[in-house]
């Protein structure tokens, strides 16, 4: 390719041309001496008299075609904003950024998310030319909010069958189809209704979830003994906060030591992820899940169910009063803050068998110091970690960290 300098303009446009773009935008693109783009945005400014040069979607095809223009006044029209899973970034890249001027147009994405009156700040937003169908599907199943640019390959009918496949069947949805043409269209319906339809190519799918619906679990095709994916779990709201993560659990079990025939009290057990991956660690054990929200006893038993372990025991009630009944354990687990925790973790204590193990996962530091002042006194052995995790994830092409909320597990050994 030949070592040019001449500044390329990467400009954003929609299906009405230049008509929406401004004054000196379309100067630019009037003004250049080689205008580069597919067949399909070369034909929206029939106006502009340079030398077209059609290019394809091979970004090194793109490069090599913009170096044989030589020194010519170069523009490179694409849909959209060129930044938004466009060729900018690629192109920045491969010419340098000094060398590229951008000039973005909306995003149909935005446009989109315009249409169904939805902000899309916290949405998940991807392309299935670039993530395979299983993959997305994985993070749609948590999501609030979803835009998908789809393929013909994976059109919205395809996902829409893949997510019903998968009993995902909680988001109302919307195919905006030939956005900012005149045969636009916006179709609205359940994930079932939109597996029936039919549509258009050039098509962005926006998914929202249904209010107060528990996450489907994933199937479980092969499960581990312990720190298994959060969404294998049947549960009702994790994005709140409201089941302990695999990170989290997988230390909280390892210092729980167990054996396997551990009798095991998980106090405040909601969907029961500990219980279930305890009862897996003790086959020969038996777990007794304490909760006092009925709800989530059944989720207990569900997962139990899942995973195929027979010796989770839900305990529906308040604790300590139903511990009464319980015998007495080799290792326990609470979560929870404020005051009440660190009073329960005291009893249990009580309880706990010599050579046992108690584990509390806090996020107060205030009930963290109480709770580690009280073990203190019934024990030498007591540990503290502060825990902060970020798990990767893709969004927009780039690699970003998710941070769980900060925790603290302290462990005390009888």
């Amino acid at each position: 390719m030949p070592n040019n300098t001449r500044p390329v303009s990467i400009i954003g446009i929609g299906d009405d041309g230049l008509a929406a773009v401004s004054e000196s935008t379309r100067q630019l693109i009037l003004g250049a001496e080689v205008l580069a783009g597919s067949k399909r945005t070369l034909a929206l400014v029939p106006e502009a008299k340079g030398q077209h040069l059609t290019v394809s979607g091979d970004l090194e095809d793109v490069v090599e075609k913009i170096g044989t223009a030589g020194d010519a006044k170069i523009v490179l029209l694409v849909v959209g904003d060129p930044l938004f899973y466009g060729l900018a970034r690629f192109l920045c890249e491969k010419l340098g950024h000094d060398r590229c001027e951008i000039i973005p147009h909306v995003s149909s994405m935005q446009i989109a998310f315009a249409r169904v009156k939805e902000s899309w700040d916290e949405a998940y937003l991807t392309n299935l030319a670039n993530h395979s169908l299983d993959t997305v599907i994985q993070r749609i199943r948590t999501a609030e909010k979803v835009g998908l640019f789809t393929t013909e390959q994976n059109g919205p009918a395809a996902v829409a069958q893949a997510l019903l496949d998968r009993k995902i069947d909680y988001f109302t949805v919307y195919v905006c189809e030939n956005l900012g043409a005149r045969n636009e269209r916006v179709t609205r319906g359940t994930i079932a209704e939109i597996a029936k339809d039919s549509f258009e190519s050039l098509n962005v799918m926006v998914l929202v979830r249904d209010a107060d619906v528990p996450d489907r679990p994933r199937d479980l095709q092969a499960s581990s003994l312990f720190g298994n994916p959060d969404d294998a779990f049947v549960q009702s709201t994790p994005k709140h906060g409201l089941l302990t993560p695999a990170e989290i659990r997988t230390m909280a079990l390892a210092q729980m030591a167990l054996h396997s025939r551990s009798v095991v009290w998980d106090i405040g057990a909601g969907c029961g992820t500990v219980s279930v991956e305890a009862a897996l660690l003790a086959p020969g054990g038996q777990v007794y899940a304490v909760e006092q929200d009925a709800v989530d006893e059944t989720f207990i038993r569900e997962n139990a169910e899942r995973f195929g372990v027979g010796n989770v025991t839900p305990v529906l009630g308040r604790a300590p009063e139903v511990w009464a009944a319980l015998p007495d354990p080799d290792a326990i687990f609470i979560e929870g803050s404020g005051r009440e925790v660190v009073r329960l973790a005291e009893l249990a204590f009580g309880r706990l068998q010599p050579g046992g193990r108690l584990v509390a996962n806090l996020v107060s530091i205030g009930a963290l110091e109480e709770l580690r002042q009280a073990l203190a006194k019934c024990t030498a052995e007591v540990q503290v970690w502060m825990i902060n995790v970020a798990r990767g994830t893709d969004q927009l092409e780039r690699l970003t960290f998710d941070a769980l909320k900060p925790t603290f597990l302290i462990a005390a050994g009888k």
